[in-house]
């Protein structure tokens, strides 16, 4: 096998394989196809071992900080860059091996052998695909669209290689004999050319299958994404929200603190366009209300079966302002966030089930295959313990878990299941989706300050002094803040103001206004909970319990 075969099956095999996933992305985005490297990427995360796939996650971190870029931002879009570049590499490095394995009965039978190739990438591609599947069964639609295009990309795959090596065999067929002068190297001229115009032709074909392609998908996934902020923004105009109070109405408790935050500081309450996003897979679950139910089983006299209005209907609705955080976030991270949360109490569903004696846990399900456990004990002694389906006023959006999620005070979101399916009351426990991969048990919040700006632009004179508001939060889950303070280039740890929060289980804003001096100027932050404990300043990375540390702020001044 020569080094000139292996290219050339490599070279057919990108030509191939690009377009078939350009028209699967459209596909994707336009019938809703399973989009295959998206699902395999998903398969890959939920089957390594849980160590190599928090590497991954922190080295993707890790990178995007390196590049200044926001991980709030860009994390998702990276994920799914990886997805199609690390699978559609791997599908494409398998085209190309087996070609040329197969290419010696492909001669003779190319159609057979693209089947053959089709058939062993896409039989277990399918496996992977429904082994990682919620939905039983898995559609038959789906099984077909995944077949049929492994099937096509392998019989394209299989004709083009055979097609591009034709040349070469005729050239390598006996010469008859003659008398006339040879002429090899004249049909060695011929033969490069015909392979070289024929790979031309498919390159061009490919390029523009693969750009309109997935150029179209591109466009209907932004149109997509501008339609669904248009609605929640009109969802939240309905709601009547105003500068003082929530989407839904709720006053904000501290609308009359005398302390304003210092400009450049992150807004207090969190945008629902802009509140972080962490789910487990590279999409979204959708769930439609009228599909939906959530079921409820286990060590209990009254098992139930509540459609999303039987919930709003058959329990008190309370509120809750939240700030939730995900654990894999740095010291600094964006992955924060605060709104106004609605629900009924986990308690109060609780007590319609009757609970058994010897139940000791809720076990729950989501759509997208997450799972936790609670402890019962933690239910009862923990009141606000929410099941929410409303997040500033208006139904949680579908892409942050609708129509159910949990909400457990002082806990980190990966473990705080969303898109919840079912409930199950059991007297054994189960590791959670995270904990099964070595993330801490617990996942209690661990108490953070970060500063925000350092506002130069915006400097205030106070007796003869000139001012710069440097500003940030501070959060330690449901423990409450006493204090922080700042200090700028290793000197003596300053008070700053606080803001009141929006609740005991939301961040603060704080504020110090430093007396400036031009120059590089360093500024840390830390900070203390409500009974004074003071925050980890040993830097430790977030895994498995959450990174600790004091934050830092640069500034050239």
């Amino acid at each position: 096998m020569t080094r000139q075969k292996i290219g050339l099956a490599l070279l057919i095999s990108i030509l191939v394989t690009a377009p078939i996933l350009a028209l699967n992305f459209l596909g994707y985005q336009l019938f809703g196809w399973p989009f295959i490297p998206y699902e395999l990427f998903n398969w890959v995360a939920r089957e390594l071992p849980g160590p190599v796939v928090t590497f991954g996650i922190d080295l993707m971190i890790d990178t995007l900080r390196l590049l200044n870029l926001n991980v709030v931002d860009v994390a998702k879009t990276a994920e799914r860059g990886m997805a199609v570049m690390q699978l559609g590499g791997a599908i494409i490095v398998a085209g190309a091996v087996l070609s040329l394995l197969l290419a010696r009965w492909g001669r003779k039978q190319p159609a057979l052998v693209g089947l053959l190739i089709g058939l062993l990438v896409g039989l277990p591609v399918l496996g992977a695909i429904i082994s990682v599947s919620n939905r039983d069964p898995y559609p038959v639609a789906n099984i077909a669209i995944i077949l049929g295009l492994t099937l096509a990309w392998g019989l394209l795959i299989s004709w083009s290689y055979q097609r591009a090596m034709r040349p070469e065999e005729q050239l390598a067929m006996p010469a008859p004999e003659t008398t006339a002068p040879e002429v090899t190297a004249p049909a060695a001229s011929a033969t490069t050319l015909n392979r070289r115009q024929f790979l031309v032709t498919l390159g061009a074909a490919s390029a523009v299958i693969t750009v309109a392609g997935s150029g179209v998908a591109a466009s209907l996934a932004s149109a997509e994404r501008r339609r669904q902020e248009a609605q929640l923004a009109a969802a939240l105009a309905a709601g009547g929200g105003s500068a003082t109070t929530t989407g839904g109405g709720v006053p904000f408790p501290n609308a009359n603190d005398p302390l304003i935050p210092a400009p450049g500081t992150r807004l207090e309450y969190t945008p629902l366009a802009d509140h972080y996003q962490v789910f487990l897979s590279t999409e979204p679950s959708i769930i439609e209300e009228e599909d939906w139910q959530l079921t409820i089983t286990g060590l209990i006299d009254n098992p139930m079966q509540l459609t999303l209005q039987e919930l709003k209907d058959n329990y008190e609705k309370v509120g809750q302002f939240v700030t939730l955080t995900c654990i894999s976030g740095r010291v600094g991270t964006g992955l924060i966030s605060t709104t106004h949360w609605g629900g009924l109490r986990v308690s109060d569903l609780l007590a319609d089930l009757g609970v058994q004696p010897e139940a000791k846990y809720m076990h729950i399900r989501s759509a997208d295959g997450f799972y936790e456990t609670v402890d019962l004990e933690l239910v009862a002694s923990e009141p606000r313990l929410l099941l929410a389906y409303e997040w500033d006023g208006i139904p949680i959006p579908k892409d942050h878990g609708f129509p159910l999620r949990i909400w457990i005070p002082d806990r980190y979101g990966m473990k705080q299941p969303k898109w919840i399916t079912d409930i199950e009351i059991t007297d054994e426990y189960i590791p959670g989706y995270w904990v099964e991969r070595n993330w801490d048990e617990v996942a209690q919040v661990r108490t953070t300050s970060v500063i925000d700006t350092v506002a130069a632009s915006t400097p205030l004179e106070e007796r003869g002094q000139t001012l710069l508001p440097v500003g940030g939060i501070a959060y330690a889950g449901a423990r409450g803040i006493s204090k922080v303070e700042v200090r700028v280039d290793g000197g003596e740890w300053q008070p700053a103001q606080l803001r009141q929060p929006l609740s005991e289980t939301t961040w603060v804003i704080w504020r110090f206004d430093w007396p400036f001096s031009a120059g590089q100027h360093l500024f840390e932050v830390r900070t203390a909970e409500a009974d004074g404990t003071p925050q980890i300043e040993e830097t430790m990375r977030n895994r498995p319990s959450g990174a600790t540390g004091i934050h830092s702020y640069e500034a050239s001044l």
